[in-house]
């Protein structure tokens, strides 16, 4: 058993860039690897640590999560999934996988650090943004799903508990939970409530244009500080994301241009959403995203 594991840990690095984290990559990494500082956040089946790569110096940030833990809710599979498909993505916009590795009681993923921490705090400080930070954040977004559809990757949970800022103030995607990699359609329900398309409520086949879906309603988010299908009970936003019920409050004010980009998204029937190299070309976000992805306030 033994054996079989050391060689499962020697092929989990192979498929990664030699010159990132630590020059002795062939070596499987351990936890003496590390200096670990300040805690970063608390997820459901564990804890984020800053960390430096002792050998590099690099500074990353050290995902802890129990095996115990990943057990009893029955998402081992979902993780190894996880670790497989962000490992693989290079991309400004997508948090970095650098790799993992385990003991008897823990898995350890070590993933790019991003200084400015969660979206969802800086979203619920500033209550709502202004138009050229909700456009520059969902233009690089955009980009990065165009990128991910590219290599057949559906994330299936945009939002912004998933979305952190990087030193820069560029948004990362940075959970892949719930991410698949798919050459056909698909029937899973998953992702959050507020963020579900029509056919996932529904329980029809989805593909990559839930992520269409999901970016419009980010998109209403960051312009109004609510998702637009908020209701009490979880029976009334199903039923209002399956009828597109659809409205604008007339505060914040927000430009007709931005509410013509969003209705373009919220479109029940998924073959007439408005499509991602189209969404990069439409006039709110020409008018108002930084061609940088960089939102520096």
């Amino acid at each position: 058993m033994a054996i079989a594991t050391e060689t499962q840990q020697q092929n989990q690095h192979q498929h990664k860039d030699s010159s990132e984290v630590s020059a002795g990559e062939q070596r499987r990494w351990t936890l003496n690897d590390f200096d670990i500082g300040k805690p970063l956040g608390r997820g459901k089946f564990g804890h984020v640590y800053l960390a430096r790569e002792k050998r590099s110096n690099h500074i990353v940030a050290l995902k802890v999560l129990f095996k115990s833990q990943l057990q009893q809710s029955q998402v081992e599979h979902q993780l190894r999934r996880e670790v497989e498909i962000q490992s693989h993505l290079r991309h400004p916009h997508i948090l970095r996988l650098y790799g993992y590795f385990y003991d008897q009681k823990r898995v350890y993923l070590i993933l790019e650090y991003a200084p400015k921490g969660e979206l969802y705090k800086e979203l619920q400080k500033c209550k709502y943004f202004s138009e050229r930070r909700a456009a520059t954040y969902v233009a690089s977004l955009a980009r990065a799903l165009i990128y991910c559809h590219g290599k057949h990757v559906i994330h299936r949970d945009i939002k912004p508990e998933n979305l952190l800022i990087g030193a820069q103030g560029e948004l990362k995607i940075a959970d892949f939970g719930w991410s698949v990699h798919t050459f056909n359609r698909r029937r899973t329900m998953c992702g959050t409530l507020d963020y579900l398309p029509p056919e996932m409520v529904e329980s029809v086949e989805h593909d990559a244009s839930v992520d269409i879906w999901s970016l419009g309603v980010l998109c209403y988010e960051f312009l109004y500080g609510v998702p637009p299908f908020e209701a009490k009970e979880h029976s009334d936003t199903y039923r209002r994301i399956v009828q597109v019920d659809l409205k604008f409050p007339p505060k914040p004010i927000v430009s007709s241009a931005a509410k013509d980009l969003i209705s373009q998204m919220l479109v029940k029937d998924s073959t007439q959403r408005l499509p991602l190299h189209k969404l990069l070309e439409h006039p709110w976000i020409v008018q108002n995203a930084e061609p940088s992805g960089v939102y520096r306030g």
